[in-house]
């Protein structure tokens, strides 16, 4: 009697323990989908989740994806998710921009779920086939195109560099801006070196001629000569306003001749005139101041005559002065 007790207790504790097993079992059934598998869902009818830990719409949206999951036999669908940060490349490859994020897939055809968020509303979209009047994602958004491969690897680089500044940062203890400093300089030279490589690539693909390799100098002598005529070309081409300024150099000088020869005429016709009056003036003298004038010539010792350019320049200066003559004795 004090068995029996004990049996049916172990059998009621057996069989709690398988159904909370088997609900455990039931709630697994969401695949777990990462970069290197996920191209599963290019076969067969999938809703993926894309989400992140720390966003809270997707923790809520959590056991209702695990309560999905459960119907996927009778759906005839697979449920899958994706941790778009153990996974940044297919979040790229997606192009995932708000979270939580959810895509229907069949046979290789895209569509983003677009409906509201709970379990009647995925079961009748599933169901009664609603995802047929959603437009499938572009030909050049398909995240097993060749560009959006592309767009998948600056997402697994953007995540590394930011991996490597935290670790720059809280490991080593470099400031931010040593941080920012060393990305800045890594990619100066990393452009430097692709586009090096760049330029190789095209040289070898494509080499110019010869006859194309010329200098720049060169090819600016070439345009100047095409913009040439052909009659003046092997001329000296002279600059016009240097020409213009040696012309106005000689015009100024020439009437500064011309303003000098005037000037010595005048004075030369002043002299004569003046000769003449003081001729009539002496005439009037008396003899002996004449003979005393003489006299004070004769003794005077000779002067030498002053040059040209004096004489020139005591002209032009004092052009009013007048000189007198001397007269000969009779």
């Amino acid at each position: 009697m004090t068995l029996r007790p004990i049996v049916v207790a172990l059998i009621c504790g057996l069989a709690v323990h398988l159904a909370a097993a088997q609900g455990a079992n039931s709630k697994s059934q969401v695949i777990e989908l990462d970069e290197s598998n996920w191209d599963r869902m290019l076969t067969d009818e999938w809703l993926v989740e894309f989400y992140a830990p720390w966003c809270p719409a997707c923790k809520s949206l959590a056991p209702i994806w695990d309560d999905l999951s459960t119907w996927s036999d009778d759906l005839n669908i697979k449920t899958a998710k994706v941790d778009v940060t153990s996974s940044p490349g297919l979040s790229g490859r997606f192009f995932v921009t708000a979270l939580p994020t959810i895509f229907h897939v069949i046979n290789g055809e895209f569509r983003q779920y677009k409906g509201p968020r709970d379990m009647n509303s995925f079961m009748s979209f599933v169901e009664e086939k609603k995802w047929e009047a959603l437009e499938q994602v572009s030909a050049w958004r398909k995240p097993d195109s060749i560009q959006m491969s592309l767009v998948s690897l600056f997402f697994k680089l953007s995540h590394f560099l930011k991996e490597l500044n935290t670790m720059l940062l809280k490991e080593y203890g470099l400031p931010v801006w040593g941080s920012y400093t060393l990305f800045g300089i890594g990619t100066v030279l990393l452009g430097a070196i692709f586009g090096l490589i760049l330029v190789c690539i095209i040289d070898c693909l494509f080499p110019p001629k010869s006859a194309q390799r010329q200098s720049f100098s060169e090819h600016k002598q070439k345009v100047r000569a095409e913009k040439v005529p052909e009659e003046l070309r092997g001329d000296e081409l002279v600059d016009e306003d240097e020409e213009k300024r040696t012309q106005e150099l000689h015009d100024e000088e020439g009437a500064d001749n011309d303003d000098a020869e005037s000037e010595e005429k005048e004075t030369s016709e002043g002299e004569k005139y003046s000769g003449s009056d003081d001729s009539d003036d002496e005439l009037q003298e008396e003899p002996a101041a004449e003979e005393m004038e003489d006299d004070k010539k004769t003794n005077e010792p000779a002067v030498a005559p002053e040059p040209a350019d004096d004489k020139k320049e005591k002209t032009t200066t004092s052009p009013d002065v007048r000189k007198r003559r001397p007269r000969k004795a009779d």
